[in-house]
C-alpha cells in the first residue's frame, strides 16, 4: 500500500483517487474549495462520471478514500504527490495557462517530508516537468523528491473503465527511483497492459501528440461526412471500410457535429502554440482547429435554415454534454451550436438527462431549459440532437410526432433509424448521407 495524495478533484483527480483507492492504496485529495470538500466527504459525488459513484462511496466508507482542504495533511509522509489541477487555455494567447499547477507545486514543496515522487498528472507543455523541479527546490533547498510526467488517458465518460482496462501506463522520468515507485503503483497492471518508460519531455509530449491526432482523424471523418452527403454515399459505410484497415482502425471515425470538451480543445490549440515556440509550425493542427469551428457555425445555421418558413418557430435541444456519459459542458459542440443559433432565435428549448446544471452557468437566460424530452419537444417546429446520450437513441417516434408542431429531426450524432423515422412522417437530417 502506498501513501498517494492527489490535488485536485475534477475530472482527472477524482477518478483517478477513487481508482487507486480501489487498488488498496491509502488517497487523500485536496482541493481549495470547502463545500465541494465537505460534500465528498459525506458520501456526495460533485461531478457525475458514469460507474464512479458505487466504487466512490465504497472507498470513503471503507476509509481508504478521504478529502482534504488541507495541502499540509495530506503531502507529509505521502509517497506519492499527484498534481491534477486544471492547465485551462489562456483566454488569449490559447497556451495552457499553468498558473495553478505552479502554485500547487509551490504549496506542496513547503511539506515534503522524506523521499517524495511529485507526478504530473495534467496535462502540461514539453518543459512543465523541469519548471515544477526548480520551483520546488527554490521553495525547499533540502527536500528529497524527483518529478515525473504521468499524463492520463481518461476518457470523461468512461473515466472509471479506463483506470481499470488502460491502453499503456506512461511514465516520464529521469531517475530510476522514481520510475521504480511507479511502477509499484501500476503493478496490479503489469501484464495487463503497456508500460512505457520514458524521458520526461517525451512523456509530456505523447499526450498532446495523441489527443492531436485523434482531433484531426475525428475533423477527417467530419470532412468525408461532408463530402458523402454531397457525392451520394454512406459515412457509415465508408467509416466501415475504412476502419477496417489496421493501419487506420475504426475507432473515432464517428462523424458528427465537431470534437469538444475539456480535452481536445485545449490540447490542440496548445500544441498549435507549442509548434510556433520552437520554430516548427503544426499545419495540420492549426487547419484542423479553424475548421472544427467552423463546422459548429455550419451546423448552427444548418438548423436555423430548417424553421427558415417560421422564424419564431420553437428549436428543441437534445444533448447539451461535449458527449455521452458526463456532464461536462466545457467546450462542448452543443453549446457552441446553440450559440450559433441564438444569433438568429431565442426560441430554443434545451434538455440534458444529466449537464442541465453545468449548461445553465454557461447559456444562463438565452435559452429555455426543459426537464424532460417531451417538455422540450412539446410544439417545436425541429428537434435537433447533438449529443449522444442512449436515451436519444429510444425516442418514442409516435409520441414525439404527436406533440411537435412540425416533424423534423435533425440528428447530429447518427442516432436514429433514417428510414425509420421518416416512415413515422418526419423529416429527417443526419450526417454524411441524404435520405
Amino acid at each position: 500500500m502506498l501513501k498517494v495524495a492527489i490535488i485536485g478533484t475534477g475530472y482527472v483527480g477524482l477518478p483517478t483517487g477513487v481508482g487507486l483507492a480501489e487498488l488498496g492504496n491509502q488517497v487523500v485529495c485536496v482541493d481549495k474549495i470547502e463545500d465541494k470538500i465537505n460534500k465528498l466527504n459525506q458520501g456526495k459525488l460533485t461531478l457525475y462520471e458514469d460507474g464512479l459513484e458505487e466504487l466512490f462511496k465504497k472507498n470513503v466508507k471503507s476509509g481508504m478514500l478521504k478529502f482534504t482542504t488541507d495541502t499540509k495533511s495530506a503531502v507529509e509522509d505521502a509517497d506519492i504527490v499527484m498534481l491534477a489541477v486544471g492547465t485551462p487555455p489562456h483566454p488569449i494567447t490559447k497556451e495552457a495557462d499553468l498558473k495553478y499547477i505552479y502554485a500547487a507545486a509551490e504549496e506542496l514543496a513547503k511539506y515534503l517530508t522524506g523521499y517524495t515522487v511529485v507526478a504530473t498528472k495534467s496535462t502540461v507543455p514539453v518543459g512543465t516537468g523541469d519548471e515544477v523541479e526548480a520551483i520546488i527546490h527554490k521553495t525547499n533547498p533540502k527536500a528529497d523528491f524527483d518529478v515525473v510526467s504521468l499524463p492520463e488517458f481518461l476518457r470523461e465518460g468512461f473515466a472509471i473503465h479506463d483506470f481499470f482496462n488502460p491502453d499503456r501506463i506512461v511514465i516520464g522520468y529521469e531517475s530510476e527511483k522514481a520510475k521504480e515507485v511507479l511502477l509499484k503503483l501500476y503493478q496490479p497492471f503489469v501484464g495487463k497492459c503497456q508500460f512505457l518508460c520514458v524521458k520526461r519531455r517525451s512523456s509530456e509530449t505523447i499526450k498532446y501528440a495523441s489527443n492531436a491526432f485523434l482531433a484531426m482523424k475525428i475533423h477527417y471523418i467530419n470532412e468525408m461526412a461532408d463530402f458523402c452527403e454531397a457525392a451520394g454515399a454512406d459515412v457509415r459505410e465508408v467509416a466501415k471500410g475504412m476502419g477496417l484497415d489496421s493501419r487506420i482502425g475504426a475507432k473515432f471515425l464517428n462523424p458528427g457535429p465537431g470534437y469538444g470538451g475539456s480535452c481536445f480543445p485545449k490540447d490542440t490549440n496548445a500544441m498549435a502554440q507549442m509548434g510556433k515556440k520552437y520554430g516548427t509550425p503544426l499545419h495540420l493542427i492549426e487547419t484542423t482547429i479553424a475548421e472544427n469551428d467552423n463546422r459548429k457555425a455550419r451546423i448552427g445555421q444548418r438548423v436555423i435554415a430548417t424553421i427558415k418558413d417560421h422564424p419564431q418557430g420553437k428549436i428543441a435541444v437534445l444533448g447539451l454534454a461535449f458527449k455521452g456519459g458526463t456532464d461536462d459542458c466545457r467546450e462542448s459542440p452543443a453549446i457552441d451550436i446553440i450559440k450559433e443559433m441564438i444569433k438568429y432565435s431565442r426560441n430554443i428549448m434545451v434538455y440534458d438527462p444529466k449537464a442541465l446544471e453545468n449548461a445553465k452557468s454557461i447559456l444562463n437566460n438565452t435559452v429555455h431549459y426543459a426537464e424532460t424530452i417531451t417538455e422540450a419537444c412539446s410544439g417545436a417546429d425541429v428537434a435537433v440532437i447533438l449529443t449522444e446520450w442512449e436515451d436519444f437513441k429510444k425516442l418514442d417516434l409516435d409520441h414525439l410526432k404527436s406533440i411537435m408542431k412540425s416533424p423534423k429531426i435533425v440528428d447530429m450524432r447518427n442516432m436514429l433509424n433514417g428510414e425509420d423515422v421518416i416512415k413515422h412522417g418526419f423529416q429527417y437530417q443526419c450526417v454524411g448521407r441524404k435520405l
